[in-house]
């Protein structure tokens, strides 16, 4: 049999019962999805908890803010934070995007009697992960995040398509190389000397790993210069090492110039150079006022 609480969360009667006595034995548990299906769960009790066969570890750092339920539309509000050693839980992990969007489920038990079930808090999605010293803080987003998202889109002067997306519908194989790590400087900067291409075809590209440590994981190209050197915008999580091999495309500035000289494109370029900006329409202005 089952009640309904004035908060409108639906939980057993036994459950309601012992949250309403003056003594309770809660422990809050987290269950953690990632999109790969791997999961994970914590609990703030001093020992493991098993709740339909996921065994939630104890002792695991993990700390959340304060739960706030509103009847309004407003955006969900939590954040948990958590050391980077819990759960086998690692910066590199995060770095790589192994936790974006994963699913996480919060909720209460009563820890001497399992059986009674569980008091759902939240369920929702993890937004931005930030690392300070070995923690990392995570925003837990609810289904009311996404009504706050902007629909439609604002015109500018750089092209809102991704390269080789639908919308440019550039060939990307047209445009990819293979090739294999000859120096490394370090996860942010290292060579293929088999590179001969001009310096900055790379530049604002993808470069993916397809083997080492790294594979299947891509990021940005900030800078190809001769010799086959390569600068990526931001470090690869995992080490690099002589020998890995790579996918690496072509990128564009987003210009009008870019699409029509390097890849004689324009018909599908998104963006609107010539409509006037703010300064040219204030200009404008003050030229009639005069």
């Amino acid at each position: 049999r089952k009640i309904r609480e004035k908060i409108m969360k639906i939980i057993s009667t036994a459950l309601a019962t012992h949250i309403a006595g003056e003594v309770t034995h809660l422990a809050t548990c987290w269950k953690l999805t990632r999109r790969d299906n791997v999961v994970f769960g914590f609990t703030d009790h001093d020992a493991d908890i098993i709740v339909n066969s996921v065994t939630y570890k104890a002792a695991s750092g993990f700390t959340p803010s304060a739960v706030q339920n509103t009847a309004s539309l407003s955006v969900d509000n939590l954040d948990v934070e958590g050391m980077l050693s819990a759960g086998n839980i690692t910066e590199a992990d995060i770095m790589a995007g192994l936790y974006d969007f994963a699913e996480i489920e919060i909720f209460q038990v009563n820890y001497n009697d399992l059986a009674q079930g569980t008091l759902k808090l939240r369920r929702g999605w993890l937004g931005e992960v930030s690392l300070v010293k070995q923690q990392f803080v995570a925003e837990v987003r609810g289904l009311t995040q996404r009504l706050s998202q902007t629909i439609g889109e604002l015109y500018s002067s750089s092209c809102r398509a991704a390269f080789a997306d639908a919308r440019c519908k550039i060939n990307a194989a047209t445009y990819t190389v293979t090739g294999t790590i000859t120096s490394v400087t370090s996860n942010q900067e290292f060579k293929d000397t088999s590179r001969i291409e001009a310096s900055g075809l790379y530049n604002f590209g993808k470069i993916t790993f397809t083997s080492g440590a790294n594979n299947g994981l891509s990021m940005e190209v900030k800078e190809f210069t001769g010799g086959g050197k390569i600068i990526l915008v931001l470090p690869m999580p995992y080490n690099i090492v002589v020998g890995d091999s790579y996918s690496m495309t072509q990128g564009c500035d987003k210009t009008l110039a870019t699409c029509a000289n390097q890849y004689n494109n324009v018909v599908n370029f998104r963006g609107e150079p010539h409509v006037p900006g703010i300064d040219a329409m204030l200009e404008t202005a003050g030229t009639r006022s005069k």
